[in-house]
């Protein structure tokens, strides 16, 4: 693998990392939300990933990128919550609030930033051995 496939690689790691940090802080804004139907909850967001292994095979010197396929929406039951004085009850007094655990999403952004920390340093690694390659050849 050439290290300028490094390059391609930790970025899109960092790509994809961007994109769960975005689909988690969006998760943790929405928590405490209220609705009053099932259909208009907010429910948690995850992003897919997917590594593109496959079209890697494909070529001799091909690179193992991350790829987002998709970001889908948890289905994990809703909290459905019994206050009649709530200006957004339903007709039988309900609420509804989103199916997103806080304490998970914190522990998911910390992963996701770390991810895209250590997506960095192999970018900077990559950036100090080829100023060392070329200082090799003056």
């Amino acid at each position: 693998m050439s290290l300028f496939n490094i390059f391609n690689v930790s970025g899109s790691g960092m790509s994809a990392q961007s994109v769960r940090l975005n689909t988690t802080a969006s998760n943790i804004a929405n928590a405490e939300s209220v609705s009053s139907s099932i259909d208009q909850t907010y429910r948690a967001r995850h992003p897919i990933f997917e590594a593109e292994m496959a079209r890697a095979q494909g070529q001799q010197s091909g690179s193992h990128r991350v790829n987002v396929s998709g970001i889908v929406e948890s289905d994990k039951p809703l909290i459905k919550e019994f206050a009649p004085n709530h200006p957004m009850a339903d007709g039988d007094g309900f609420i509804y609030k989103p199916n997103v655990n806080v304490m998970e999403e914190m522990a998911n952004m910390i992963s996701a930033s770390r991810s895209y920390q250590m997506n960095v340093q192999v970018a900077d690694a990559t950036k100090s051995m080829l100023q060392q390659t070329l200082r090799m050849g003056k």
